[in-house]
């Protein structure tokens, strides 16, 4: 016998062992998932056998009628989970249930907080249902044979479910895998026929393979009271539990909300409900029916790019792969669902669907569906799309770069907070920021800032607040970028009020114009003398009106990369472009008046500094010399004493 067929005791990985101990202690209040999440993993092994056939035939021999079987003992309180789909190897044994093959686990690990309920979400999200098998059991035994192989090459799989398995080579006369629950004492009611039916009925319905479960009459006499002799030597008689049709080929009509949704659970092994969903079938020169959902939240790993993302596609109800990337772009990859199309071959590779055209028209289609499915659901219930974008708004946010030829339909999906908004939270949309607009305001204003409360406070605002004139505040990293690939909305250019030379159009005022020219002429001398002093540190000094209550702010040109964008390249390790600002000064202000009057050149150089470090502070909250700043700063304060 060579080594690799031995009984062998091994460790579980350490992320597994403590999931593991999560799913025991954090999932007890809905225990009963434990067989949805069995029953699922038995039709993916299922579908991947059906998959697996297509190019090899004999994968399926003389047992081509694909089920799953649930039986029970409650005697011996046990439970057994038997598919004949594709079965395991020793090895996938070993990769597929003693570790967590998947990207992003220490990631996972540090999002759990210590509240069972919120962690049993994560747990979830992560899709690791087989371990749920130890909340209800004390062992778990696994015996599986790949299909292909023979008898002989089966493997049997036994936990206790802490700190280690064994693998041990045994005999199965069929290919496929069987779980076993050794239930827990105080767990043993599971072990019950008329429980376990309905628990199968409400989980397993929307499945395509029929689950079966012995036939078994109810008001019959237990324990073979007044039975016929010669029903012992009968064999078991099963019948289907479920309804045995794929869901999505169903007629919506026929389908209820409560289907819908555990079938997001089957195919997302999300533990909560979707936020919504869409059930569509198109018939014509292409000919596919799909079902997208929006998930509740987000999942951990949403911000790594190159997690698995996409639809589950199925050509002809035959499953053919998982995680489907190319049928809507990246920055959707929050959708779950399925598609299942008559126009693809069924021998498709992920090569292949990358040139294939009639990929291109569906996912130029769910596309817009998707983006239908969002505007739809911020139209009808405002509260339920503010959650959406709570979780997913960020990557929303990635659309317009992304996706040119749909950035006005995600543009009207995006979400701000406002200078009107009676909260910090983002809940305004470009629509209402345009019903709002004063009758001559031409343009959409905004300023991107690190938080609310820096851009609340930002002096780029003042004239603004003065003239009643809203202004978008954007606060997420993502924003100048998103901004940079979004010029204009319904017709009107978006302005950042921190950029170029302050221009309000037909919003100024003509005395105010001749005023602030005059201003301009007067104080030449000034800006001069502060140029002079900051030198190479700064573009230009420039007299502005854009300041009320400040005495001065720094601009920039009009094209250059903001603060917010040099922040991101230089956390990322890239070469960030010199950018010099314009400083601005009010002239109205008295401490502007003051430095005009100034005749001691180094009071005036420590004035000039003071101000640029706190116009530096407002615009990206940080100085190049804090040290120096903050002697100049005492310096002048003693002086004033």
């Amino acid at each position: 016998m060579t080594t690799d067929t031995q009984a062998e005791t091994l460790g579980f990985q350490t992320e597994a062992k403590q999931l593991l101990h999560l799913m025991i202690h954090s999932l007890y209040s809905n225990k009963e998932i434990f067989l949805r999440e069995l029953i699922s993993n038995a039709s993916d092994a299922a579908d991947k056998l059906r998959f697996e056939a297509l190019s090899n035939g004999d994968l399926l021999a003389d047992d081509a009628e694909l089920q799953v079987r649930v039986d029970f003992d409650s005697d011996n309180k046990t439970i057994s989970i038997s598919d004949n789909g594709i079965g395991m190897t020793r090895e996938e044994v070993i990769s597929n249930l003693g570790t967590i093959a998947k990207s992003g686990t220490a990631q996972f690990l540090e999002s759990l907080t210590g509240d069972q309920k919120k962690d049993s979400q994560l747990i979830g999200q992560f899709g690791v249902g087989f371990y749920s098998a130890f909340i209800v059991a004390d062992e778990v035994e696994v015996l599986t044979r790949k299909a292909g192989t023979g008898p002989t090459e089966a493997t049997l799989w036994k936990s206790k479910g802490e700190s280690e398995y064994t693998v041990e080579a045994a005999e199965k006369a069929d290919r496929g895998t069987t779980v076993t629950l050794h239930l827990k004492q105080d767990e043993a009611d599971f072990a019950d026929g008329f429980r376990l039916r309905s628990i199968v009925k409400r989980y397993a319905d929307h499945l395509s393979i029929p689950v079966l479960m012995e036939k078994h009459d109810f008001g019959s006499p237990k324990d073979g009271e007044g039975e016929d002799e010669s029903a012992e030597a009968k064999a078991p008689e099963y019948e289907a539990v479920n309804a045995a049709k794929a869901l999505w080929t169903r007629s919506r009509s026929d389908v209820t909300d409560d289907e819908y949704k555990e079938f997001y659970k089957h195919i997302s092994h999300d533990f909560d409900d979707p936020m919504d969903w869409s059930h569509n079938k198109v018939e014509g020169k292409l000919e596919y029916t799909s079902l997208l959902y929006i998930p509740g939240r987000a999942p951990f790993d949403l911000w790594n790019r190159d997690a698995a993302r996409g639809l589950k596609l199925y050509v002809q109800r035959v499953f053919i792969m998982d995680d489907a990337e190319q049928f809507l772009p990246l920055y959707l990859r929050f959708m779950k669902g399925v598609v299942d199309s008559n126009d693809i071959s069924l021998n498709v590779s992920r090569e292949i669907l990358q040139k294939d055209p009639a990929v291109d028209s569906m996912r130029s289609a769910l596309t817009k569906r998707a983006l239908d499915m969002l505007a739809k659901l911020r139209k009808k219930d405002k509260e339920k799309y503010q959650e959406f974008w709570n979780q997913f708004g960020q990557v929303l946010k990635e659309g317009p770069a992304e996706d040119y030829a749909n950035r006005e339909k995600i543009a009207q999906l995006l979400q701000f907070a406002t200078t009107k908004s009676e909260v910090d939270a983002q809940d305004q949309g470009l629509d209402d920021y345009i019903a709002r607009m004063q009758p001559e305001q031409e343009k959409i204003y905004y300023l991107v800032a690190e938080s609310l409360k820096a851009a609340r406070n930002n002096p780029h605002l003042e004239i603004f607040k003065k003239k009643g004139i809203e202004v978008i505040l954007m606060v997420d990293r993502i924003d100048e970028w998103l901004m940079g690939h979004l010029n204009e909305y319904e017709g009107k250019q978006f302005q950042d009020i921190s950029r170029g030379e302050l221009d309000l159009g037909k919003l100024e005022d003509q005395d105010e114009k001749k005023q602030q020219e005059e201003s301009e002429k007067a104080l030449e001398g000034l800006a001069e003398r502060i140029k002079k002093t900051l030198g190479e540190r700064v573009n230009e000094v420039r007299i502005t009106h854009r300041l009320t209550d400040s005495p001065a702010c720094l601009a920039i040109d009009e094209h250059a990369m903001g603060a917010q964008m040099r922040k991101i390249m230089q956390a990322s390790g890239q070469a960030v472009p010199e950018v010099k600002p314009h400083f601005e000064i009010n002239p109205l202000h008295p401490l502007i008046e003051r430095m005009d009057k100034e005749q001691n050149e180094e009071m005036f150089e420590d004035l000039v500094e003071i101000l640029f470090g706190q116009a530096s502070l407002a615009d990206s909250g940080q100085l190049d010399d804090p040290g120096g700043f903050s002697a100049r700063l005492n310096k002048v304060l003693l002086q004033v004493g």
